[in-house]
């Protein structure tokens, strides 16, 4: 009891005698902890939520009738009700689509027939150069992609006309849209004009969905839905997922190497200043070596100093990553970082090591000969 006293007595004594060599390990400590609990924040949270938005911003679910050898499939557009009738909370949009080839003059042109509200809903990059179409049963409207607009001479409240099989409609170009994809090169109309054009009252081509939820999640929906409609296709965009797996692969590769070379350098730190550390108890060491304690409870005794700064440091950069990350969250992501508990035993760890690789050059104290100290060599 008494000897375990006497331990934290020398060890408080210690602290208050090295206080700037310590604050200054403490503080490298803190700042590598603070970075590394922002990291760690951001891939345990952000790439989530990152995920989910990404998914919520495009379409990810192709429904579609098979496809049979020379004829376009096409499927009835009361598809569309049974759709909605076994979507489930994770459905966030749904649009139909019809494509016709059209021509203006002697121009031909790719003409996308679709509800223009859902379709601008589930696409919101889209930039549209003019106003937007909330009306489904507006035949007149219609957006022109950039390049058919460059290509047909048309302009934003233009109006022209397309034909296709013997049908010809007159539209206005409420907007241009450019969308950096193919949607640059089509006009997109409302479903009912595609329909006119093609002479299939009624019918769709495809229908996409936009589904929330994991990779499985959506996984499993399409299933249920597969099962619900047995006469069509239900696929999820595998590009898409493709693309996901290897930004996110990327995103936690510049992650892991950010953390390696921040401990990298508060590792550093914290050898600089234990390095000095060791120099100014070389005499307190021979002291107590010459009163006989040994050099294994004086290496302890300073790898538990070196512990309790971890810790303290730890702790404090947890707190402050926790603001850095978001803030890093909102300003580069655009999503908030929810702090999460289980960070700071990680963070604690990694201090720990770090504090203990730090903390070699006191190993060399116990080299120190008591006699050379006491005759002030």
């Amino acid at each position: 009891m008494k000897r375990a006293a006497m331990f934290w007595r020398i060890l408080w004594q210690l602290f208050g005698a090295s206080r700037g060599r310590l604050v200054l390990a403490l503080l490298a400590i803190s700042s590598g902890a603070a970075i590394c609990s922002a990291l760690i924040n951001i891939d345990l949270d952000a790439s989530r939520k990152l995920t989910r938005k990404f998914r919520t911003l495009v379409a990810n679910l192709i429904v579609a009738p098979p496809s049979r050898a020379g004829e376009t499939p096409l499927a009835d557009e009361d598809v569309m009700k049974r759709v909605a009738a076994n979507s489930g909370l994770q459905l966030a949009g749904a649009a139909p689509y019809l494509y016709v080839a059209a021509s203006k003059g002697a121009d031909q042109v790719i003409v996308a027939g679709t509800w223009l509200d859902a379709a601008t809903q589930m696409n919101p990059w889209w930039r549209l150069d003019g106003h937007t179409v909330a009306s489904r049963s507006d035949a007149t409207q219609c957006y022109v992609g950039r390049n058919a607009a460059r290509h047909l001479g048309i302009a934003a409240g233009s109006r022209f006309d397309l034909s296709a099989g013997g049908q010809t409609v007159t539209l206005n170009a409420a907007a241009i849209l450019t969308s950096g994809g193919s949607e640059d090169n089509q006009i997109f109309t409302n479903l009912s004009v595609a329909q006119e054009l093609a002479g299939e009252r009624g019918k769709i081509g495809v229908v996409q969905l936009r589904v929330t939820g994991a990779t499985d999640e959506i996984t499993a929906y399409a299933s249920r839905l597969a099962a619900a409609l047995p006469e069509f296709d239900v696929r999820p965009v595998r590009q898409l997922t493709a693309a996901e797996g290897a930004l996110l692969a990327r995103f936690r590769g510049l992650i892991f190497w950010t953390m390696a070379l921040i401990l990298a350098l508060t590792t550093l730190g914290v050898l600089a200043s234990m390095s000095a550390l060791a120099l100014e108890r070389s005499r307190d060491v021979g002291l107590m070596k010459a009163l006989g304690g040994s050099v294994r409870r004086i290496m302890r005794l300073f790898l538990t100093e070196a512990g309790a700064l971890a810790v303290a440091g730890g702790t404090l950069g947890y707190l402050a990553g926790i603001l850095l990350a978001r803030w890093i969250g909102m300003r580069v992501f655009g999503v908030g970082i929810s702090p999460r508990l289980e960070v700071l035993p990680i963070t604690i760890a990694l201090m720990l090591g770090v504090a203990l690789a730090g903390a070699l050059p006191l190993r060399l104290l116990g080299r120190v000969r008591p006699a050379e100290i006491l005759r002030g060599e």
